[in-house]
């Protein structure tokens, strides 16, 4: 992917890296940090695969990481923010706004949020709530996302965001589909695909590309 990344401003990753599932503990780093730190990932946002209640065991999965690791609706319960939840990009057509959300892995009603260091706020209202913020002190507002494409498709109906970037129901979108005024591109899963997009600030042109 090294020549696509070179002639990119950008590089994102939706989520399900890692080889770990959801309550797996690993026992040493994932490769596939490496993989995305020598594409100079720009940023990703955590899918569930990178999720984990204790914070030992979160902070594994994520070792090696040289990446902003994105998830605007993760609640660390000591106060802190673990992981960042918005970034802003200087690029040649302006500034660019990223908002990330991922799927609600543990709740305030679930009977196990009590045993989790971590809960999750909803993750339409967060990504809502962040770009309200971010939206003046941007050009061009994306979100990156790990919710599937049915929330997706929620959130662009707001108006809200110029592109979403998503994944986590592993749909196909080989053209970025247009809900209103916003954007939303989807590349499957297992590494099959790698999307390459052109965003003039009204249309997202490009596509999937089989991969490799």
């Amino acid at each position: 992917m090294r020549p696509l990344r070179e002639a990119a401003d950008l590089y994102f990753d939706t989520g399900d890296l890692i080889t770990a599932g959801n309550l797996a503990v690993p026992l040493q780093r994932d490769e596939a940090w490496a993989h995305l730190a020598d594409l100079n990932c720009s940023a990703s946002v955590i899918g569930n695969r990178e999720t984990h209640v204790l914070r030992a065991v979160f902070s594994k999965k994520l070792e090696g990481h040289q990446h902003p690791v994105l998830c605007g609706n993760l609640v660390d319960k000591d106060g802190s923010d673990f992981l960042p939840r918005t970034l802003v990009f200087e690029t040649a057509t302006g500034r660019v706004g990223v908002v990330a959300v991922s799927v609600a892995m543990v709740t305030r009603r679930m009977k196990t949020a009590p045993l989790s260091h971590f809960l999750w706020d909803p993750p339409l209202e967060t990504a809502l709530r962040l770009a309200e913020e971010l939206r003046p002190q941007v050009d061009h507002l994306f979100a990156l996302t790990h919710i599937g494409l049915r929330q997706d498709r929620e959130l662009a109906a707001t108006g809200v965001f110029d592109v979403i970037f998503g994944g986590h129901s592993h749909d196909v979108l080989m053209t970025p589909e247009q809900v209103g005024r916003t954007w939303i591109a989807q590349g499957g899963s297992h590494a099959r695909f790698v999307g390459v997009y052109e965003w003039d600030g009204e249309t997202l042109a490009g596509g999937l590309q089989p991969w490799p």
